[in-house]
């Protein structure tokens, strides 16, 4: 089989620091060598009403802010900043993505020309972004399927064959919350998305919100051609996602299993593989042939 892309999902673990930012980009490309980091970018008065916008977060402990919308802005980078973000990804030698979350923050983040943008299982109804993102991005359009009915999902699939970019898509399986339990995971999910749509898409994936990574490889060996995991240097620091991510140690663990899984995946080549006829010589040499 062959290996899984590995996300390694920053998020807005950030902190609204774009020196965190940057030793996260680096710890991913050169210590969890992760295939590609991801960001999140909002327009928060985009998304949010006025009384959303200045209403107390619902977690005070958690909040960089005096309101919600102080909060998010607080977390959030502008268009140079990703512009940064994408160049130290270069220099460091890993990809750069971005969960968009509204159709501004889509039509800056096209602007970069990354190769994939992600729309979050929250966004994965808003016919406007995604239809911005058929007509002006030619990427790879990867999309999660949190809190979304099999119909909407058909309703999904069948908008993005209507615009010609199916072949483009990458489908998540994914369990929205913060951190997931291990029996709402829902793994063969995967198997029944890969039943119904592995011809009709590009990809199937896995987006992963539980603790610790021995999920991710069964993920693997069910068909999971991209895993995302939410990534933090500190899994104690403040923040809704810090709780529900895996430090650098656990990525670079991931990586290396879900690569070992997919290598492992096949079937024999010959009846006696080479690695076998030592032993084979040496254990079964005074045996009589039936």
């Amino acid at each position: 089989m062959k290996a899984p892309k590995i996300i390694a999902e920053i998020g807005c673990n950030h902190k609204g620091d774009m020196n965190i930012a940057k030793e996260l980009i680096m710890t991913a490309a050169t210590y969890c060598k992760a295939d590609v980091v991801k960001f999140q970018k909002r327009c928060n008065k985009e998304l949010l009403s006025s009384e959303e916008y200045n209403a107390p977060h619902p977690n005070p402990a958690n909040s960089y802010g005096d309101t919600y919308g102080a909060h998010r802005e607080f977390l959030e980078f502008n268009l140079d900043q990703h512009r940064q973000l994408k160049a130290w990804c270069e220099e460091y030698g890993i990809e750069y993505s971005t969960s968009v979350w509204d159709v501004t923050s889509a039509k800056e983040i096209v602007s970069l020309q990354p190769n994939l943008i992600k729309v979050p299982s929250a966004c994965n109804l808003n016919k406007n972004l995604l239809q911005y993102l058929c007509d002006n991005f030619g990427g790879e359009i990867h999309l999660s399927f949190g809190m979304t009915t099999k119909e909407e999902e058909e309703e999904i699939v069948n908008f993005f064959e209507s615009n010609g970019r199916a072949k483009d898509v990458v489908l998540y399986n994914c369990t929205s919350g913060y951190p997931v339990p291990f029996e709402d995971i829902c793994l063969l999910e995967i198997t029944r998305m890969r039943q119904q749509y592995a011809g009709r898409v590009k990809g199937i994936g896995f987006s992963g919100h539980h603790l610790g990574i021995a999920v991710d490889s069964a993920a693997v060996a069910l068909g999971a051609e991209w895993i995302e995991r939410h990534y933090t240097l500190d899994r104690t620091w403040k923040g809704t996602d810090h709780a529900a991510s895996l430090e650098p140690d656990g990525v670079r663990k991931l990586c290396r299993d879900c690569r070992a899984v997919a290598k492992a995946l096949t079937f024999k080549q010959k009846d006696i593989l080479d690695i076998e006829m030592v032993q084979r010589n040496k254990l079964k040499k005074n045996q009589v042939k039936w």
